[in-house]
């Protein structure tokens, strides 16, 4: 839980074909857009990553628009930039997560190849060439970032918690939705900590998003933060 609670959200603005490019690729991927980006920020030296062209913030008429969740303005609609969100330790720049993501795209795409030199690694055109045959570190590359992402996978699936057909209105419920076992009595530093992690993965906006979640999940916490009262 430490590691997740130290991880920053970014936004990161881009056009609405490179947005839905992305969000395509983690899907048939069956992975997340934190995924894509780590896999290659993971792999290539930030230099090389630095040398590939920045995808680019949106057109001034290339918007989205987005109905409001909360607040005084509820419901009604807002126009903004496209964009992805993206859940990374701190001290990323955006424009490296928007390069790392059209690597990964790139590569989809078979316009670039990964190539392992000793320890230097690169991502090179393959214009017309075949890719170099696969070496036994880029196999245990593979199998790592595979079985990372089948972990992700399974914790997401846990996390994901089936809402009440009520809602939550006891400390019980409350417990159960912020997955602490019953009779759990957590300080308020544990609750706040849980309820960011759970709010990543569960908010409308992000790629595992649900709106009866993150609603039970407010709600949870509000129960469970009064009684400390």
């Amino acid at each position: 839980m430490d590691a997740d609670v130290k991880k920053h959200s970014y936004t990161i603005p881009c056009s609405s074909a490179f947005r839905d490019a992305v969000a395509n690729l983690a899907r048939r991927k069956k992975a997340n857009v934190a995924d894509l980006a780590r896999s290659v920020v993971l792999v290539l030296p930030a230099a090389a990553i630095a040398e590939f062209p920045d995808p680019g913030e949106p057109g001034r008429e290339d918007r989205e628009t987005v109905v409001l969740k909360s607040g005084s303005a509820q419901g009604r609609p807002w126009r903004r930039k496209p964009r992805l969100q993206v859940r990374l330790p701190p001290g990323h720049e955006v424009a490296m997560i928007r390069r790392a993501l059209g690597i990964a795209l790139a590569m989809e795409r078979g316009e670039m190849a990964l190539r392992l030199d000793g320890k230097a690694m690169a991502a090179a055109a393959h214009a017309n060439q075949a890719p170099p045959a696969p070496s036994p570190e880029d196999g245990r590359l593979l199998r790592e970032t595979r079985e990372e992402l089948e972990r992700l996978q399974a914790i997401v699936s846990v996390l994901a918690f089936e809402p009440l057909r009520d809602g939550v209105h006891t400390r019980d419920e409350a417990l159960h939705v912020l997955g602490f076992p019953p009779g759990r009595i957590p300080d308020l530093a544990s609750l706040r900590a849980r309820f960011r992690m759970l709010a990543t993965i569960h908010h409308p906006d992000g790629t595992y998003g649900d709106h009866r979640r993150m609603s039970q999940l407010n709600a949870a916490m509000d129960i469970l933060r009064r009684g400390m009262a």
